[in-house]
C-alpha cells in the first residue's frame, strides 16, 4: 500500500536496518528512485531488480572492461598520474567544494 509516516506503513531507517541489506544498496536504490517532482514508489521486487540489473550487472561491467583496458594497455597496472597546473587547481577547488559541502551538512544534521 501506500506509504504514510503518520500510520506507520513503510520503510524507515530503523526497519531497513533490520532487513541485513548493506547501507550502500539502500544508498543506491535511494538516490536511483529519488523523486523530481512526484512521489516515488516503493516496492521490494524493484529493490531487488535495480541492485540486481543496474548496480551490481552495470558497475562489474564496468569495473570488468576496466580491469581489461589496463591489462591490455599499461600490463596490468595503472600508470602514475602526472597533474597539470590546471589539474592541480581544478583539485583543490573540488576540494574546497566538497569541505565546504560536508559543513553545511553537519550543520543541517545538528538543526533537525
Amino acid at each position: 500500500g501506500k506509504f504514510s509516516k503518520s500510520r506507520g506503513v513503510g520503510v524507515f531507517g530503523d526497519m531497513a536496518k533490520d532487513t541485513g541489506i548493506p547501507a550502500d544498496i539502500w544508498r543506491f536504490y535511494l538516490l536511483y528512485l529519488r523523486p523530481e517532482g512526484q512521489d516515488s514508489a516503493f516496492s521490494w521486487s524493484d529493490l531487488m531488480l535495480k541492485n540486481n540489473s543496474e548496480l551490481l550487472n552495470n558497475l562489474g561491467n564496468f569495473i570488468n572492461r576496466a580491469g581489461m583496458f589496463v591489462c591490455k594497455f599499461f600490463g596490468g597496472t595503472v600508470p602514475n598520474m602526472v597533474l597539470t597546473l590546471d589539474e592541480k587547481r581544478l583539485l583543490a577547488r573540488v576540494t574546497l567544494e566538497l569541505r565546504q559541502y560536508h559543513q553545511l551538512l553537519e550543520k543541517v544534521r545538528w538543526v533537525s
